[in-house]
């Protein structure tokens, strides 16, 4: 009878365990939705709240303080439940009867306690059905047909999550302290100049890109701004890959770790890994691993040093502005309401310190004294920068933010202060302990010097000194480049001080060399005013273009200034140089081989160049040479913007061709000229014809020209004889004129009469006009009217979408 009702227990406990254990499963299996009527109260979050199936993300009122709380998502089982995605930020609610409903019109609505709506999906009915959370860490709401109508992951705050995608028009914004989350000031986000990843200190007083490098370019940071898509992920392996082909792996990748990207208070990016066993976060990965290069960190006029960590201090004559945030930086114990006379200055320098940005006037080579004095003459100059490499570089500068002192940087920096002013050691560097006694000339201190204005006492000694070690560095880096370059490949000796100047990209060709792989010169590509071009094959089986110059390039001085310039240059419409010959009376260039040829071979033929492959040329070369006026190391003006000069690879992304072969405009200098007119008749400013000074609205013009052609697909240089005039006058005088008086007279067919009939109305209208408006400009007698080539390539951009053709 035990031994019978004994099994009768087991059985009755059994079905208690198999009720409990369904009850438990269907509980389980509902806690990560949240059903469309229903709603989550702040007053009992730690037991009212979704969990993801897998558990390990929690989603809910998370509390930031006393009766004070966010809705959040954060990681269940991290040591410190770290947050992932916030919706209200900015704006904490009330313990006491706030709440999170999903309203029956299928909105997701935040209340604080007297009813005040927070924050919400959207303002109108979504007809969602049910929110829930899912293994991703996304919050998602979901139809009838269970398909997602929102999520979170499309509203990030400050961390990606594996497979949550960052794509164009989204950001992630640093909290603004430590353990803090209230929005702060450094983004992570694709420009929308170059479609590139950046990092960008966006402060109350001034906003600055500092990532990637900024000393390089867009291609020499390893990035392509050719991905108008502007999407990056992260997957679950640790690996990142974005569509403007940055890339990187966690320094554990491999599966079955949680991760995080997060965009952290103090400007740096950081990938971390969970530690399964301690649930602490490991960095496993990190954009800025020298942190004082993040803009902002310590704020106006602060100054980053690395001690070894990184520390924030202020410079002699300055103070903090808050003791416990150094995003405020310092403040001046002096007044500098007034403008100071110069006898009423000194210059207190900081030797290996810089501030980056904010130059009132870059001015190189010139003296010391010449710097100074370009200082003292400016009210608006705080300080200057000097740079003794070989050359003196000066920078003056109006406001002094992002201030690092590394001895690797080869300069100093001079603050302007009051004469009045007494400074001591102790307001510098934390790690300065040197002490000098001072006198009535100069006053170290800590490892700075003051200059009164009597600069005949300064102690010259130290600059001599510093001159004499960096000319004996440039002798040494001279003789090695003169031994592995010309050693190499025999290049005549004559010529060796300006091979120096060159890229290390380069090589040196033998003309017998050039004349091997151009098969003696056999296939001509082309022939222009500086040259005929060749087909050639090199011995690596790379195929090339070599152009053999003119005797306009025989002069040794000239032509290894211009290759001294080319060779820096560097980007994806610009055709690529890759060697050269200086051999006796012989001058060639060495190019890549582009595969299309040149625009006019598409836009003036029987064969018809698409709409699409239109506006990429357009768009590309302005490009090119935005990059040519505004990002190179010199300012390079073309001189013969012309179809001819843009060759189109197989993909018809335009590069151009005969760059830096016209003489190179000093920046800074108005009355700077050209001694000889260059460029081809239908395509040149009038400021040729009227002899002013030439500047890059010369290129701009041309551009304009070309971009004209595109559209209406006829050369726009020949000269018509037009019905109402009974004169002849260029094309593009008498298209210019025609198209601006039917836009005037609200004429709408204007557009249709202005494209070119072979695309039979298949183009993108909004494109279209977007390109008759920036050619008219573009051609504007008055160079003062046109727009740089950088306020073209924001305008294209802005209607780069816009890619949609249609029928007219």
């Amino acid at each position: 009878m035990r031994q019978h009702g004994f099994n009768k227990l087991d059985i009755i406990l059994l079905v208690m365990i198999i009720i409990s254990c369904f009850f438990n499963f269907s509980c389980s299996k509902n806690q990560n939705v949240l059903d469309r009527g229903s709603s989550l109260s702040a007053e009992d979050a730690d037991s009212n709240s979704l969990i993801s199936p897998d558990g390990s993300f929690s989603c809910g009122f998370y509390e930031v303080g006393t009766n004070a709380y966010w809705f959040a998502i954060w990681f269940t089982d991290s040591k410190e439940r770290t947050i992932v995605w916030m919706a209200n930020r900015d704006k904490p609610v009330n313990a006491k009867g706030s709440e999170l409903a999903l309203k029956k019109n299928g909105v997701l609505v935040l209340k604080d306690v007297d009813g005040t709506v927070v924050w919400e999906t959207n303002s109108t009915s979504t007809g969602a059905r049910k929110a829930e959370l899912l293994n991703t860490g996304n919050l998602v709401l979901k139809d009838h047909k269970d398909d997602i109508i929102w999520q979170s992951f499309d509203f990030p705050t400050d961390t990606l999550l594996p497979f949550q995608a960052l794509r164009k028009g989204k950001k992630l914004v640093s909290s603004l302290k430590k353990g803090g989350f209230a929005t702060g000031y450094y983004n992570f986000y694709f420009d929308n100049d170059d479609n590139v990843l950046r990092l960008v200190y966006d402060g109350p007083e001034i906003t600055s890109l500092y990532w990637p490098n900024i000393a390089l370019g867009i291609y020499q940071n390893g990035r392509t701004n050719y991905n108008s898509s502007r999407i990056a992920v992260l997957d679950n392996l640790g690996r990142f890959l974005s569509s403007d082909q940055f890339q990187f792996s966690a320094s554990d990748a491999g599966n079955g770790i949680k991760r995080r990207l997060t965009m952290d208070y103090d400007g740096n990016l950081r990938l971390y890994s969970l530690n399964n066993l301690t649930k602490v976060w490991n960095v496993s990965w990190q954009a800025m691993p020298q942190m004082c290069n993040v803009h902002g960190l310590c704020g106006k006029i602060g100054i980053c040093t690395y001690t070894p960590n990184p520390e924030c201090s202020c410079p002699p004559g300055y103070e903090r502005s808050d003791q416990s945030d150094w995003n405020s930086g310092c403040k001046p114990k002096f007044n500098i309401s007034s403008c100071l006379k110069p006898d009423e200055v000194k210059f207190l320098e900081i030797p290996h310190t810089d501030y980056y940005g904010f130059d009132l006037n870059n001015s190189n080579p010139i003296t010391f004294e010449a710097c100074r004095d370009i200082c003292l003459g400016d009210c608006l100059c705080q300080a200057f920068s000097y740079r003794l490499t070989g050359e003196g570089f000066c920078f003056t500068k109006g406001v002094l933010f992002n201030g690092v002192q590394t001895t690797s940087f080869p300069g100093s920096i001079y603050l302007k202060l009051p004469a009045s002013l007494q400074v001591s050691g102790s307001a510098l560097l934390s790690d300065s302990s040197s002490k000098c006694e001072p006198s009535d000339v100069n006053v170290r201190v800590g490892s700075t010097l003051m200059y009164d204005m009597d600069f005949k006492k300064v102690r010259w000694a130290y600059l001599y000194s510093f001159s004499a070690a960096i000319g004996a560095i440039e002798f040494l880096i001279f003789v090695s480049g003169w031994w592995f370059l010309f050693r190499k490949n025999g290049t005549s000796s004559n010529l060796e001080d300006g091979y120096l100047l060159i890229s290390s990209q380069f090589r040196g060709f033998t003309f017998s060399e050039l004349k091997k792989a151009t098969n003696n010169f056999k296939v001509e590509l082309g022939r222009g005013g500086s040259g005929a071009v060749y087909k050639g094959h090199l011995t690596d089986e790379r195929v090339v273009a070599v152009k053999r110059l003119g005797v306009i390039f025989q002069g040794d001085e000239e032509f290894l200034a211009e290759l001294s310039t080319i060779g820096k240059i560097n980007h994806m419409n610009l055709v690529r140089m890759w060697g050269f010959c200086a051999e006796g009376k012989h001058r060639l260039l060495v190019y890549e081989y582009i595969e299309n040829l040149s625009l006019n071979n598409h836009l003036f033929t029987s064969s018809v160049l698409g709409w699409k492959e239109r506006f990429k040329v357009a768009l590309g070369t302005a490009k090119g040479l935005a990059y040519l006026h505004d990002e190179c190391l010199e300012w390079v003006i073309h001189c013969d913007v012309k179809p001819e000069n843009i060759l189109l690879d197989s993909e018809f992304e335009p590069k151009i061709a005969d760059f830096g072969l016209a003489k190179l405009s000093q920046r800074g200098m108005p009355n700077s000229e050209f001694s000889r007119i260059r460029g081809t008749k239908g395509y040149m400013a009038p400021e040729w014809a009227l002899n002013l000074p030439i500047t890059a609205k010369v290129d701009v013009y041309s551009y304009g020209v070309v971009v004209l052609e595109i559209v209406k697909g006829i050369r726009l240089s020949n000269w018509v004889v037009d019905d109402d005039i009974q004169e002849p006058e260029a094309e593009l005088a008498r298209f210019v004129r025609l198209v601006k008086r039917k836009i005037l007279c609200g004429d709408a067919s204007w557009l249709e009469e202005t494209v070119d009939p072979r695309l039979q109305g298949s183009y993108s209208k909004d494109q279209a006009k977007k390109l008759v408006e920036i050619g008219l400009s573009c051609v504007e007698e008055d160079r003062y009217r046109r727009p740089s080539m950088a306020t073209v390539v924001q305008a294209l951009l802005d209607c780069e979408d816009s890619s949609r053709t249609e029928k007219t």
